[in-house]
C-alpha cells in the first residue's frame, strides 16, 4: 500500500522557471536527507502563464547541477485549487503572495501562505528572494544560497509544528 504524505508544500514565484523550481529541488533533497520523504511532498508553480510547460531556466539548472541537484520540473501556473491541496504555500516575494491571497479572498482555504525569505536565518526581515532572471549566473548562485538556508530553516519549522 502506498503511503501519502501528511504535508504538502508548494513553492511559488512569478514564472516557475528560476526561484520556485530551485526551491523545490533543494527542499526535496533536504526532506530526503532527513528521511522525511514519506511525510512531506513538494511542488512548485508560478503565478504567470508565460513559461508553462518549459524546463527551468538553463542558469537555474546549471547552478542546481553544480550542487548535485537535477531539475526536470516543467513550469506550471498556480491554480486556485492549490489553496486546498497544499498545507503550506511559500512565496518568493510579497507581490506573488498578494496575488494568491486575492485568488483565495472569497474562499475558506487550508493553506498557510508564507514568505520564503522570512525563514532565511541571515536575513529574517527580508521579504523577497531576489528574482535572478534578468541577471547573470552569479545572481542565480546567490538565490541558491538564500533558498538552501531558507528551506533548511523552513524544514526545521515544519518538524517543530508537525512532530
Amino acid at each position: 500500500m502506498e503511503t501519502r504524505p501528511d504535508l504538502k508544500v508548494l513553492f511559488v514565484c512569478l514564472g516557475n522557471i528560476c526561484r520556485s523550481p530551485l526551491a523545490e529541488a533543494i527542499f526535496r533533497r533536504q526532506v530526503a536527507e532527513r528521511g522525511l520523504g514519506d511525510r512531506i511532498a513538494c511542488d512548485s508553480a508560478g503565478i504567470g502563464s508565460w513559461h508553462v510547460g518549459e524546463l527551468a531556466d538553463p542558469r537555474t539548472r546549471r547552478v542546481a547541477e553544480a550542487h548535485g541537484l537535477r531539475i526536470e520540473h516543467r513550469a506550471r501556473q498556480f491554480r486556485p485549487n492549490d489553496l486546498f491541496h497544499f498545507q503550506y504555500i511559500l512565496n518568493m516575494e510579497p507581490s506573488v503572495q498578494a496575488h494568491i491571497e486575492q485568488l483565495g479572498r472569497s474562499r475558506q482555504y487550508e493553506a498557510r501562505l508564507l514568505l520564503m525569505r522570512r525563514f532565511d536565518p541571515q536575513a529574517p526581515h527580508e521579504d523577497e528572494v531576489p528574482d535572478p532572471y534578468r541577471f547573470d549566473e552569479d545572481a542565480f548562485l546567490n538565490v541558491y544560497h538564500i533558498l538552501d538556508r531558507s528551506c533548511a530553516a523552513f524544514l526545521d519549522y515544519l518538524c517543530r509544528q508537525h512532530p
